[in-house]
């Protein structure tokens, strides 16, 4: 990392000198860098202005999937539920972002019991009674990135069912307790993998979260099998997502080679995920998107 001159305008468009804006941050993650450690690059800084178009994108992505909570249950097909999340992300103004990324062809992705994301959605897929069900939705607005998904329950759910995805809520919960300013991503993967396997579950390794609010996929990417003290520095302005996706049985995957998308245990045993939007702060954490 390049420090600047004093008196330079700061990097981060305050308009402020450097010595009055970024100089002792950037200062800080020097000697960080010094000492061997992964540093976030200035590109994924946010500014408070566009942390605050970040969150307006964040509570239209809340209010879509708040309509999915409402309507979801036995006899709705993943169809149905592609169509309301467009209905309501462009009814607010937003846009879809998976539509068309990279080629994918639906506005959300609809994972159900064995798939364990990018479920793509179709009317013939219909939700029946002891279903589980990730409904990952991602929006933008104004030109802003925002990205969260839930975990539903239809109807009576199978006791072992219900606890894997009770767990896999607590994993988010234990790696978000480890979100703190100049700490460490690995932290986070660490005590997420830990509760996950203390409960007899297994973390997905290599499918992780990442920065997100500029870009639809930013850095850092962040891994859930990660021992403690390594990966990037948690700088403060950095926003990234947590979901791991914890699977009942063992931790392989296979992608569906029909559609290129859909990603499946290969154990066929089921998996779960939650995602939130986590803004590093000055003083520990702010959740944006959940």
């Amino acid at each position: 990392m390049e420090l600047l001159e004093r008196n330079a305008p700061c990097w981060c468009g305050s308009g402020k000198k450097y010595k009055q804006c970024h100089m002792h941050f950037d200062e800080k993650l020097k000697r960080l860098e010094e000492e061997g450690h992964i540093i976030p690059d200035r590109e994924i800084i946010k500014t408070p202005e566009q942390i605050e178009k970040i969150k307006e994108s964040c509570a239209i992505n809340m209010a879509v999937l708040d309509y999915v909570a409402e309507h979801i249950e036995a006899g709705v097909s993943t169809g149905d539920i592609d169509r309301w999340v467009y209905e309501q992300t462009t009814l607010r103004g937003g846009i879809p972002a998976p539509l068309g990324f990279e080629g994918f062809p639906k506005s959300v992705c609809t994972s159900l019991n064995n798939e364990v994301c990018h479920g793509i959605p179709d009317d013939d897929i219909i939700l029946e009674e002891g279903d589980i069900i990730n409904v990952d939705v991602s929006t933008i607005y104004n030109g802003y990135y925002s990205d969260s998904s839930r975990m539903f329950c239809i109807g009576q759910v199978h006791e072992e069912m219900k606890r894997l995805v009770d767990v896999a809520k607590e994993c988010v919960e234990k790696g978000l307790a480890e979100v703190k300013p100049w700490g460490f991503l690995g932290d986070v993967g660490y005590a997420i993998n830990e509760h996950a396997n203390a409960n007899g579950y297994t973390v997905v390794p290599d499918i992780g979260g990442h920065g997100v609010g500029l870009e639809f996929h930013e850095d850092p990417y962040v891994c859930y099998v990660t021992p403690k003290g390594t990966e990037m520095v948690m700088a403060p302005g950095m926003i990234f997502t947590i979901e791991p996706m914890v699977n009942m049985g063992c931790d392989e995957v296979f992608i569906d080679e029909d559609n290129g998308w859909t990603v499946y245990t290969e154990d066929d045993m089921p998996s779960a995920q939650w995602e939130i939007m986590v803004l590093v702060t000055e003083e520990g954490h702010e959740v944006l998107c959940w």
